[in-house]
């Protein structure tokens, strides 16, 4: 109790002296002991002095929630609404307080006041334009005498503190009258003469990238916004906008602002450089600016009157130096700042103020120390333990930055601010649960955030709770309509989602709010790129690289636009922009490795454009050094001293482009392209991170008519040998194969080109032959080399490359990674495959009770209770619980060509990522032993099939006669997506010789693949062939028709002979 009283005495003896920052401190320590209603309200009065007025609001709140009738709380917010330029809310709060006092008339005085505010804001209200003037005499009728002064305790018995409470209440009367004259003479003040500003318009400091900040979140400091310094990138193009909701924002130092991720907000594997979103730093409004004649009348008179306390002065330099930081002039609010802490080293607020200006100089090791060094004087400076879990935020400290900022929460336990730092900084470090928690918290407390809405759109998305995710999106647009980076994130929620048609909807209404927003086009190019509309998508990043030339990821992507198209020129000139771009992420730095394997490529096919397109061979022509490079994204200079470099365009591409001959329309090419397109749509999966892509579309109908023009011949080959005979033995069948041959690439260029001597074979030759008998015979290799082929030139993005022929990696096991889980995000495309691949994980390891962990050491799971524990297991957690440390399974295939054996199928994968995330993921190691497995399994599977409809039922068109050429087909198809032989595309390059193989066997597939359903995955988790081909035949084979009408076809490799006209045809459409 004595400690009480004597802090109310030092309290009164701060506000006698107008030491308002001090009495801040006594009443936090009083607040943190006891929470009195009248301190709060006192607290928020010596807020109002020192002009903090967002604090001023805050504490009002506080204040109301614990007594809605509280007038003097409706006064002080009021006031602080008005001083901001928020004469609406101003007037609205000054309303529902003047109800409150007509209906309880317990105080007069204060029911005047009221009366009296709200008739001056009214005819404020009604005038139309308001100068500075008008604001100053508002302001002046809004100061009567019997503002509410500090009490120092609201209960009346509390008779020890009486006299210095009455000396307080005198003295803060008294104040009120200094206060005005300050708030009149601190605009001039504050701007230093001839300093310029640090902060050049719409170029203000980010120290994170990417962020969606939000000027609008409840703040606690007038300071500028220093979450803007947390993002990293810089963009001219959101001036406009974020301008326009600063002005409500108030207090200007807003707080640090985290990027989303890539992210994905939502996790998606085929794009990762789309789920960043380029974020512009907002320009804060200047308060300051608004000055009136009458200050500056009386400026020379206040600054003589303040000087005559010390405090008061210490008080008005920390104004100006808040002033300062505000307009951009760190350096010179610095200066202000090193000058009240030569009189007192550990002014907090001095430390606080100086520590962020700083930090918008991205000094943020100095920030941090001031920070701490304010810490350490004031162990209860909230505000300073905000900012040093800001600055720590941005340099990547996310373990202690959260310390900070919970140890924040402390003391500001209700504070959606806080929350929506804690947040944010969650989510950029990828704790999306805790992100979730926490801006969903925030929101109930301030349900107009619409920075906190958007980011709580990217957690929700990220953790697979798209509904709620698209909520709050919309919730964040309903409050901002014209909230461009919240329309930009729908954008990519609706685009990783699949759905087109609402994700250009909601582009198009970002170029009307910002027609001059580059990440607008980014996000357009790149969603007409997803949906092979590459044309469409090169004019979109051309206005975006317009507006900002140097952006790599608009240059890449048009790069690969202009290289799919066979504009080759443009191609390699954007590529090497790419490559000349300054770096500062390292996103960039794999776009930049990417355009120079992109550009090698570019070379390579550009060279094969007026030959035949057999010849167009990646695999063979390649080097398989570069290759693996390529793949796995590495530094190229490893790449530049060992490999060879393709030679610049040939003379016979003067102009860099195809050939008029290979656009010329024939009636062959459009049969081809109309049925091309009717088959290829057959690909589709119809699951979340699918896009439709036409130009996919088109790839997949023509590859199938090609293998099944060639297969089709191949049999009929077969057929005259195999006709009313039994299987051929296999000894007979091995000969053969070992007496095939396939043509080499006759491709001679220099660069890139494989070190491997003539003798060996090209993967992609076609058809072989057999020299004894003369006739033509395909291997399952040469059958699916055709699809493979088409994929590689559909999208030359992608490095799909058989893994065999990579360099010495083969022999350490490269293979594909595809992850359904990384860390907390569940990837928008696998994730529903998660439950069931934990299902069959669980099966696994109780049927053959062992796993290996990361060093194939073998961990023994075969004790009783760890058996029961593995039925228990619900979650990755329950699993790497019981493990207790990283490990991979794998799954089997039961071989049908050698009885009883089993082949590994794929490694399901668990890796501890952080404190709470996990990488689960399904692996599929490629080698040398798995290969030959695999390889013996696919040639006889192919020999299964090539006996079924080579004997008595070639030629059949009696649906339940070829009952044993579709088991047959669909067993193949399910070693092959087993297998997994390519770097990249094993699914739809399976798929698509499904289709070619069913139309050889004249049955086409009429139907689509039901909603949900992933075929490749449906083979993974399966064991055997027999439980894959009853998954899916139930929906397969009713819509298997059964045609010949493909015989009549043109054929496609006549049709499109050149590897000119095959990119022509996928790239021309009749839109």
């Amino acid at each position: 109790m004595s400690s009480a009283v004597s802090e109310r005495v030092e309290l009164a003896k701060f506000c006698s002296s107008r030491d308002w920052s001090k009495a801040i401190r006594v009443l936090d320590s009083l607040l943190a002991q006891s929470c009195g209603i009248q301190d709060i309200c006192n607290r928020a009065f010596c807020y109002s002095q020192l002009e903090l007025h967002k604090h001023v609001i805050k504490d009002c709140d506080k204040a109301l929630q614990l007594d809605p009738t509280l007038l003097q709380a409706y006064i002080l917010k009021g006031r602080a609404f008005s001083a901001l330029g928020r004469k609406e809310e101003a007037l609205a709060v000054w309303e529902q307080g003047y109800q409150f006092a007509l209906r309880q008339s317990t105080d007069l005085k204060q029911l005047l006041e009221l009366e009296e505010l709200l008739v001056v804001a009214k005819q404020s209200k009604q005038e139309t334009s308001i100068t500075s003037e008008n604001y100053v005499t508002e302001s002046r009728v809004s100061l009567p005498a019997s503002e509410s002064k500090p009490h120092m305790n609201g209960k009346s018995n509390e008779t020890s503190e009486t006299q210095n409470q009455e000396d307080c209440l005198n003295l803060c009367s008294e104040c009120e009258k200094v206060s005005e004259y300050h708030s009149n003479s601190s605009d001039d003040s504050d701007t230093p003469q001839n300093g310029t500003s640090e902060n050049v318009k719409g170029k203000s400091l980010m120290l994170l990238s990417e962020s969606v900040h939000d000027t609008t979140a409840k703040t606690c400091i007038p300071y500028k916004n220093l979450s803007e310094l947390i993002n990293g990138s810089k963009s001219s193009n959101d001036s406009e906008d974020t301008s326009k909701v600063h002005d409500k924002s108030g207090d200007k130092f807003v707080t640090l602002r985290l990027e989303q991720c890539s992210t994905s907000s939502m996790v998606s594997s085929n794009s990762s450089d789309t789920t960043e979103i380029c974020r512009k730093s907002i320009n804060t409004s200047d308060t300051h600016d608004v000055k009136s004649n009458e200050a500056r009348r009386n400026n020379k008179f206040c600054l003589a009157k303040i000087s005559k306390t010390k405090s008061i002065s210490v008080d008005f330099r920390l104004s100006r130096g808040i002033a300062q930081v505000n307009e951009g002039n760190y350096s010179y609010a610095i200066s202000i700042f090193d000058q009240i802490l030569k009189e007192d080293p550990v002014y907090p607020e001095a430390l606080i103020g100086r520590g962020t200006a700083y930090a918008f100089q991205r000094e943020l090791e100095a920030a941090i120390a001031d920070f701490t060094k304010a810490i350490e004087s004031n162990p209860s400076a909230g505000e300073a333990w905000k900012r040093r879990g800001q600055a720590r935020a941005a340099l990547g400290e996310s373990v202690e930055a959260i310390k900070d900022l919970t140890k924040a929460l402390e003391f500001e336990p209700n504070s959606a601010d806080i929350l929506h730092e804690r947040g944010i900084v969650s989510f950029k470090f990828k704790d999306f649960h805790a992100a979730v928690e926490d801006l969903s918290e925030c929101v109930k407390l301030d349900k107009d955030n619409k920075s906190a809405y958007t980011y709580l759109g990217l957690a929700l998305s990220s953790t697979g709770e798209y509904g709620r995710a698209e909520e709050a999106h919309l919730k964040s647009i309903q409050l901002d309509q014209h909230f461009v980076e919240a329309w930009a994130h729908l954008t990519q929620f609706y685009q990783d989602m699949a759905n087109s048609k609402k994700a250009l909807e909601c582009l198009q209404q970002v170029i009307q709010i910002d027609g001059r927003y580059s990440k607008a086009y980014h996000l357009r190019g790149l969603l007409c790129h997803g949906m092979g509309e590459h044309r469409k998508a090169i004019k979109d990043l051309s206005i975006g690289l317009s507006i900002e030339k140097s952006n790599i990821e608009c240059l890449y992507l048009r790069a690969s636009c202009y290289h799919a198209i066979g504009e080759y020129r443009e191609a390699v000139k954007d590529y090497d922009a790419a490559l000349d771009v300054e770096l500062d992420s390292m996103e960039k730095f794999v776009l930049q490795c990417l355009a120079f394997y992109q550009k090698e490529i570019a070379l390579y096919t550009a060279s094969k454009v007026n030959s035949d397109f057999c010849w167009f061979d990646i695999d063979g022509d390649i080097d398989p050094l570069f290759k693996e490079y390529w793949c796995k994204r590495l530094h190229p200079k490893n790449v530049c001293e060992k490999v060879y470099r393709q030679p610049p365009l040939p003379e016979s591409l003067k102009k860099g482009k195809l050939r008029k001959q290979d656009y010329a329309i024939t009636k062959q090419k459009t049969a081809l392209l109309l049925a091309a397109d009717s088959i290829g749509k057959k690909i589709q999966y119809d699951c979340p991170g699918f896009l439709p892509n036409r130009r996919q579309h088109r790839m997949a109908g023509l590859a199938a008519i090609e293998i099944a023009q060639k297969v089709s011949k191949a049999w009929r080959s077969l057929q005259a040998d195999w006709k009313y005979s039994n299987k051929s033995s296999k000894s007979g069948k091995r000969l053969r194969r070992k007496e095939r041959f396939s043509m080499a690439s006759q491709n001679r260029g220099g660069a890139c080109c494989s070190t491997s001597n003539s003798a060996e074979t090209s993967t992609s030759s076609g058809i072989t032959e057999e020299r004894q008998s003369g006739r033509s015979m395909m291997s399952w290799h040469d059958v699916y080399s055709l699809a493979v082929k088409w994929r590689q030139i559909s999208e030359p993005c992608d490095p799909v490359v058989w893994v065999n022929k990579l360099s010495e990696e083969f022999n350490s096991g490269f293979g594909s990674h595809t992850p359904m889980i990384l860390g907390q995000a569940k990837v928008v495309r696998y994730f529903p495959n998660y439950e069931r691949t934990l299902v069959v994980a669980k099966t696994i390891m109780k049927d053959k009770p062992f796993v290996n962990n990361k060093d194939d050491e073998i961990i023994d799971l075969s004790k009783e209770e760890k058996s029961e524990k593995i039925s228990n297991a619900k979650s990755c957690d329950d699993l790497y619980k019981l493990v207790g440390e990283d490990f991979w399974l794998a799954t089997w295939c039961n071989s049908t060509a050698f009885e009883g054996k089993q082949l590994e199928g794929t490694r399901i994968t668990l890796v501890k990522m952080g404190e709470r995330g996990y990488d689960f993921a399904i692996r599929t190691p490629c080698t040398p032993s798995r290969w030959e497995a695999f390889d013996a399994e696919m040639a006889m599977a192919w020999e299964a099939l090539c006996n079924a409809y080579c004997g008595e039922t070639f030629g059949s068109t009696d649906f339940n006669v070829l009952e044993n050429v579709r088991e047959a087909i669909l067993r193949m198809t399910y070693y092959w997506y087993n297998f997994m032989p390519l770097s990249r595309g094993t699914a739809v390059v399976g798929f698509v010789v499904l289709l070619g193989l069913f139309l050889a066997a004249n049955m086409e597939f009429s139907g689509n693949i039901p909603k949900g359903v992933q075929v490749d995955w449906e083979a993974i988790l399966n064991f055997s062939p027999n439980s894959f081909i009853d998954s899916v035949k139930s929906w397969l084979y009713p819509s298997l028709k059964m045609k010949t009408s493909w015989k009549d076809y043109p054929d496609v490799a006549s049709t499109f002979a050149t590897t000119g006209s095959v990119v022509a045809a996928l790239s021309t459409y009749d839109d």
